[in-house]
């Protein structure tokens, strides 16, 4: 509420993130990365997703996941970047353009079983960015030429909860892994397919 009151263009600071970061990443540059790494942001001023693929590790994930006013945007040289799910979360046309013919999607999904809008400015913005990439997602697959491989990942349904809300992460976390384990087991790896989980629909 400060932040908004003195018009500050963020509500925290990204210090913690780069710990994170600074704490669990093996290696400071991208290019370093022993697989091929690339990270998405959006420039602010042009809106053109941005594709960062050396410097500072830590710079391009802080950029990369800069969400408008909760985080300050990124300078880079004459960029001003911002969170890459604004024009881009799943970035599927990118890697193909890099030279990916076979793509493994892991999405995040959205709280489908809502009985109401979630509460509260930021839990409801957040939520509807949620749909926003999922309907981006579809697009996207949809878009695909029939010679490229792609693998999705069903993400977790019903699912409730808000993006901001980490009191079920491992809660969640296990749900993940035993519900793609259960996928792998009857053969997802073998269907090229968008699953049911991403479409639109609603829980009774």
């Amino acid at each position: 509420m400060l932040g908004f009151i003195r018009r500050r263009d963020f509500l925290i600071t990204a210090d913690g993130v780069h710990r994170l970061i600074d704490t669990h990443v093996p290696y400071r540059n991208l290019e370093d990365a022993k697989l091929q790494l690339h990270v998405v942001a959006t420039d602010l001023l042009s809106g053109e997703t941005i594709v960062l693929s050396k410097g500072s590790v830590a710079q391009a994930i802080v950029a990369s996941i800069a969400i408008p006013a909760a985080f300050a945007p990124v300078q880079l040289e004459n960029l001003y970047l911002a969170d890459g799910a604004i024009t881009c979360n799943t970035p599927v046309r990118i890697a193909v353009a890099r030279g990916a013919r076979r793509l493994f999607v892991l999405p995040t999904g959205y709280a489908c079983a809502l009985e109401e809008p979630p509460r509260g400015a930021i839990a409801c913005a957040l939520h509807a960015l949620t749909l926003l990439i999922a309907r981006q997602l579809l697009h996207e697959l949809h878009g695909l030429e029939s010679s490229i491989e792609y693998f999705v990942v069903p993400p977790l349904c019903p699912l409730l909860g808000s993006p901001h809300d980490f009191s079920q992460t491992n809660e969640l976390i296990n749900r993940a892994a035993e519900s793609t384990r259960t996928w792998l087991a009857e053969g997802g790896l073998t269907r090229r397919e968008i699953p049911h989980q991403m479409r639109a629909h609603r829980h009774q």
